[in-house]
């Protein structure tokens, strides 16, 4: 059986040579396929671009949709240039299998960092310029007149001299057959008329209606239920199985042995539940079975202590500095694991047959997932066949490593039937690939004026890039281990080093909404505020003074502090906190108003200030803003994953709190915009929530938070 290093690795070199291969023949939007016979049928008229002849426009999408309106968004982005009637436009998945097939025309088909609009606004754009052009040049070569003397607006062609018109769909199938043209232009911001305006997700009616299928609900003929009981020690496995346990046990129809973990595929998803939980297995720990928080934080800490690690960013003579400096402060800090929790817990539905494989699955990489599919599968790529479902929720935990989908696969081989695999809500939280457990050494020496003149940090964790791809060496430096503190730096200090450590433990990994920014803002921004009350200055206007050089956090900042009045008094008994990010390309600066009642936090309203560039729905990016506070107070306040004897102690929502209605904040979202780029949306804001939150908590209690989650402090008075 292949090892989970070396399906993890194929996976990541799969999907990224489709990456490579496709930016270009994406990026030209190159003339794909014949159109269909017949002018009855919509047609191709590039790869993105399918026309119907009543004037629906089909737009293809390449990334994911998990509720972050992504498919609204990037069909946006075409139908700007296009010049199409947005009221008949429609969306669907890109294939994952005609794109190998297809050389890899439509290019990514991951989700992930924030970078879905980020990555595809150009190509995207130019798919829509350059079919706009094919149906403008097919209605010209029609009426035999130039050209330049027609323009496409709502899906209408206008020959503007004589006032002739035809629509998209009349024109389409002659369009298609036209070269596309190697150069367009493409329309300035200030001429766009979709783009920056408020629409609402073309996918909100079929929601509202329950139309949508997510992978939870496929239901297909003869279609048999899997369900999953892993090892609970992490990187255990079966040692013995008695399948006759259960054998009596009614529907079900198999029991099915894989390296981690046993599962039991009957006529009913509930009936096999019932019967994996009595399954008697005995379990090989592998020599984990003592493995606890307390164990990993002691092991992370010797790396704060220990040695230099890796350099990811060294600036001037900071020892030098901190020698010289009028004043020297320092503080450590923690972070726990964190799971995910998407709503939508694992799941992959897979039907083997001899001439192929074909996965409903709700993956953020399809790619990968067609991947993964192939090798549990043992056949070729082209041999699957993947459908793209939407996603309950992503946040990261279906992109690189998809195991559902290859146990899935494994479960099928075994019957012959389709078989929907779903991991219950105690296997979803106690084997989830967690964000990495973490610490900082934050040490600053400051001036006379109370300014810093050198910063030193100090990393210590495991990598889940070093898990993906172990053997790396010494010599890689891993920067999404330290992105958020090795970038160039916001803040105006001379001297300047990031080193870390890497700790690898058992504890399986993955990437979690805003990456390692979460981790590493956190210690970042409540450290600038630990300087500022050390300078005697206001926290605000400290980091104003160190912005002067960066003029994009300091308008982010001032937009955040300036919306919460933050020099105007609040209620009796609120107090405020603010905290800055740069994360995915985007700048952020939040001000969370609180109060702190018998111990107990309430968050009142958070003030999220976002430039992100180019905007492409106003409305996205307001909803992204709120739920990405939703997600990070959620972890702030509750969130923690710990680990006693080699197997997490959180298993359901019991004891992996969400944030419940009654305790969501107001949330007031300020787009900073006319900067020319294109960030991320779905993750920056929750990168500054955390900081913001606990500075707030400082002014309220007077108490320093240095790990998390909150829930873990006691901030009665005099405690």
């Amino acid at each position: 059986m292949m090892s989970r290093s070396s399906l993890d690795r194929r996976s990541f070199v799969v999907g990224a040579s489709i990456v490579g291969g496709a930016l270009t023949l994406g990026f030209a939007a190159a003339k794909c396929g014949e159109p269909a016979d017949g002018r009855a049928d919509p047609v191709e008229v590039n790869c993105w671009v399918v026309i119907a002849p009543d004037d629906t426009v089909t737009i293809r999408v390449a990334r994911a949709e998990m509720g972050q309106g992504a498919m609204t968004a990037l069909a946006m982005l075409v139908a700007e240039e296009l010049e199409c009637d947005w009221s008949k436009v429609r969306t669907e998945f890109v294939s994952p299998r005609q794109n190998l097939r297809r050389a890899g025309v439509w290019g990514d088909l991951s989700t992930g960092a924030s970078r879905s609009i980020s990555a595809s606004q150009d190509y995207l754009r130019r798919a829509g310029a350059t079919a706009r052009e094919m149906l403008i040049a097919a209605a010209a070569k029609h009426w035999n007149v130039p050209a330049v003397e027609c323009s496409a607006r709502s899906s209408i062609i206008v020959h503007r001299p004589s006032g002739r018109n035809v629509s998209f769909g009349a024109v389409a199938a002659d369009a298609a057959r036209i070269e596309p043209p190697s150069a367009v232009r493409l329309k300035p911001p200030a001429q766009w008329t979709l783009l920056g305006t408020p629409q609402n997700r073309l996918d909100v009616r079929d929601k509202i209606t329950g139309h949508p299928v997510y992978a939870i609900d496929v239901r297909l003929p003869g279609m048999l239920y899997a369900a999953i009981r892993h090892c609970p020690v992490f990187g255990g496995t079966p040692k013995s199985v008695d399948d006759s346990s259960i054998e009596a046990l009614p529907g079900v129809r198999r029991v099915v042995h894989l390296e981690h973990a046993v599962a039991v595929v009957a006529d009913s998803w509930w009936r096999a539940n019932k019967a994996v939980q009595a399954l008697r297995v005995t379990w090989d720990d592998k020599g984990h079975g003592s493995l606890s928080t307390t164990s990993i934080g002691e092991f992370v800490r010797g790396g704060l202590d220990g040695p230099p690690g890796q350099v990811g960013r060294a600036d001037g003579d900071v020892d030098a500095a901190l020698k010289s400096a009028v004043r020297r402060i320092e503080a450590d800090y923690v972070v726990p694991f964190l799971a995910h929790a998407t709503m939508e817990p694992q799941t992959c539905t897979a039907q083997v047959r001899r001439d192929g494989v074909e996965i409903w699955a709700p993956t953020q990489d399809a790619s990968t997932a067609l991947a993964t599919a192939a090798i549990a599968a043992g056949v070729s790529d082209d041999k699957i066949k993947v459908n793209r479902m939407l996603l309950g929720g992503g946040f990261g935990r279906r992109g690189t490593i998809q195991e559902f989908v290859r146990q899935a696969v494994l479960i099928a081989r075994e019957v012959d039937a389709p078989v929907k695999l779903v991991w219950s809500r105690e296997e979803d939280v106690a084997h989830d690939l967690y964000r990495p457990f973490g610490m900082a050494r934050m040490i600053a020496g400051l001036d006379a004026a109370g300014l810093p003149v050198a910063w030193s940090v100090r990393l210590a964790g495991p990598s889940f890039v070093a898990e993906i791809l172990p053997g790396l060496g010494t010599s890689f430096v891993d920067r999404s281990f330290i992105s958020g503190l090795a970038e160039e730096l916001a803040y105006d200090v001379p001297n300047y080093r990031v080193d870390y450590v890497v700790r690898e433990t058992a504890v399986p990994l993955g990437v979690w909404r805003g990456i390692n920014y979460t981790q590493n803002v956190f210690y970042k921004e409540c450290f600038v505020d630990e300087m500022a009350h050390a300078a005697g200055i206001d926290p605000y206007r400290f980091r104003r003074r160190l912005l002067r050089n960066s003029p994009k956090h300091l308008a982010v900042l001032d937009a955040a502090a300036t919306k919460a009045g933050w020099d105007t008094p609040l209620p009796r008994g609120v107090f405020r906190g603010i905290a800055l990010s740069e994360a995915c390309g985007s700048f952020c600066a939040q001000v969370a108003e609180i109060s702190v009642i018998d111990g107990r936090v309430r968050v009142h309203r958070v003030v999220a200030a976002l430039d992100c560039g180019h905007v492409v729905n106003p409305l996205t990016i307001a909803l992204q803003t709120e739920g990405s506070i939703v997600y990070a107070l959620t972890a702030a306040l509750y969130g923690e994953i710990t680990i006693k004897s080699g197997a997490a102690e959180q298993s359901n929502f019991n004891d992996y709190r969400m944030l419940h209605l009654a305790d969501m904040p107001e949330v007031d979202t300020v787009i900073v915009s006319g900067n020319d780029f294109w960030g991320g949306v779905g993750e920056p804001p929750v990168t500054p929530l955390a900081p913001a939150l606990c500075n707030a908590v400082f002014a309220a209690t007077g108490k320093r938070i240095r790990s998390l989650p909150l829930k873990n402090h006691d901030l009665r008075p005099g405690i």
